[in-house]
């Protein structure tokens, strides 16, 4: 019985970080003028499935001691670039090797491209806009935009994604699919675990140590992932 309430509060936990999150978000991009903007950046960062990476850099920064509102700028950033990763990733293009039906597609693939270039932008300006007097954060904010931008950048995500073009030539060797999987899935937890723990006051060991188990479960998520239609 106690794992069965043990499991209930950990849903629930995880539930309530989500649904912040999404709060978070639509508070920051309402549909706005201009419209021709606004309406396709809301449209694809809701159309885009949710990433644990945001949720975990919530929960990192609980576990060390921080209040969830430090973290909150920093967890819609980080799924901001997961859904222009996935945007960009699930355009509607002729020429791509397989079908990739992830995403409603409500625009034409040059609008929804230049949406996904927009977003990532704002995801730092987010990020930027949380440093304040009161919280004393720059560093903070400051490290934590560079762990962003190194995780979904060439070093992270983009190597990833350029990886996976390869395996239908390359077939679905393991070593291969793990490597796609820790640098998509992998590293963006990694890094979402430890901007919580960095903007929650942690310890370097504290922070080391949540971006090890990080990159762990966003590997094994993604490698999970792939035995799952696309």
């Amino acid at each position: 019985m106690s794992v069965v309430v043990s499991t209930a509060q950990t849903q629930s936990y995880w539930a309530s970080i989500d649904a912040e999150i999404d709060a978070y978000l639509k508070k920051s991009i309402p549909i706005r003028s201009p419209e021709a903007v606004f309406e396709p950046m809301h449209h694809l960062t809701f159309a885009a499935p949710r990433t644990t990476a945001a949720a975990l850099c919530v929960a990192a920064c609980e576990l060390v001691g921080g209040d969830r509102d430090q973290a909150m700028a920093a967890a819609a950033a980080i799924h901001l670039m997961h859904a222009a990763a996935y945007t960009h990733e699930h355009l509607p293009l002729t020429d791509r090797p397989r079908p990739r039906p992830g995403i409603q597609h409500k625009y034409n693939p040059n609008i929804e491209l230049l949406t996904g270039d927009g977003i990532i932008p704002f995801g730092l300006e987010l990020l930027a806009r949380s440093v304040g007097p009161a919280r004393s954060n720059p560093d903070k904010v400051l490290r934590v935009i560079v762990e962003i931008t190194r995780a979904t950048g060439s070093q992270g995500m983009v190597d990833g994604q350029y990886q996976e073009l390869g395996l239908d030539r390359l077939g679905s060797e393991y070593d291969v699919i793990e490597y796609v999987c820790k640098k998509k899935e992998g590293e963006l937890h990694a890094c979402g675990a430890a901007c919580g723990a960095i903007l929650g006051g942690g310890a370097e060991e504290e922070i080391e140590s949540l971006r090890r188990f990080g990159l762990y479960a966003g590997t094994v998520q993604g490698i999970q992932g792939k035995r799952r239609p696309d």
